[in-house]
């Protein structure tokens, strides 16, 4: 009877636990102008990068909930007979991130819109209190990164500190960083939902220097979509205690391939060299 209980007891907490992910959530509620709760409604998400279309309706409390989502932009809409359509436009999805988007339904016809920009939505995450921040490819593109090594990218959060060698990883040391005093060796590195730990030293198994100094695998910044570097997170993501790096690479969107070249010039500081970008 005791292992009866012990198990449904264990079966019902991975219910309510939510696994690590490296995609997004799109949730809110419906209400209208009175206030009352909007079930029954549809609801319809969709990716101005790829197209990608998600459906689903208010409950009976009149929220909803789209998760798994790819990072990209994202238009909102929702529609119930005997409202006017809700659009919300240009609502951006972040890597683990939950944005918020409540829609306020008012009495007309389906063929009219009431139209929200993504901008004018709350920017303040109210879901979770994990600290940290996310680094997406607009915000880094033209970063004079010296080798375009993402692992820069980690130093730009807030509460990380460097390892005292500055350069990487070596026997003995303190590992690549440390995030709001946790160990250095104590980091979760993740690229695209899936492991990429150094089973030796606990560090990236990506661009990490290794034991003779030479990357075995390169991952460059211009590969990359976005970088979410968090701690104090939820037990989803497990296996250290230290800060996550989850990693979404670019893939399956529409644009211009780019490339980039490091050249020293003699107006450029020490170290640093121009960034120069062609596209087809």
């Amino acid at each position: 009877m005791r292992a009866r209980i012990i198990l449904v007891f264990v079966l019902l907490a991975a219910v309510t636990v939510s696994a690590q992910t490296f995609r997004g959530t799109i949730l809110g509620t419906a209400t209208d102008a009175s206030g009352a709760v909007v079930a029954g409604a549809k609801v319809t998400v969709k990716n101005l990068g790829t197209g990608l279309e998600r459906t689903t309706e208010t409950s009976a409390d009149g929220s909803y909930a789209l998760p798994e989502l790819p990072i990209g932009t994202y238009t909102v809409t929702v529609v119930l007979t005997g409202f006017q359509t809700f659009e919300a436009k240009r609502v951006t999805v972040d890597i683990a991130g939950e944005r918020r988007v409540d829609a306020a339904m008012r009495p007309g016809q389906v063929s009219s819109t009431v139209e929200v920009s993504g901008e004018s939505l709350p920017l303040v995450e109210t879901t979770t209190n994990d600290m940290g921040g996310v680094l997406t490819a607009k915000t880094v593109e033209d970063l004079p990164v010296n080798g375009r090594d993402y692992t820069k990218l980690i130093f730009l959060n807030p509460g990380v500190a460097g390892s005292p060698d500055q350069i990487s990883d070596s026997p003995g040391s303190y590992g690549e960083f440390s995030m709001n005093g946790a160990r250095g060796r104590s980091n979760n590195y993740l690229l695209d939902g899936t492991d990429m730990n150094d089973g030796y030293r606990n560090d990236p198994a990506i661009n990490e220097a290794g034991v003779f100094g030479t990357p075995s695998a390169i991952l460059p910044i211009d590969s990359i979509a976005e970088v979410n570097v968090i701690s104090n997170f939820e037990p989803e993501y497990g296996r250290n205690a230290g800060a996550v790096v989850n990693i979404v690479s670019k893939s399956g969107t529409s644009g211009a391939a780019v490339a980039a070249a490091r050249r020293a010039t003699s107006s450029s500081p020490k170290g640093i060299g121009r960034i120069s970008r062609t596209s087809p």
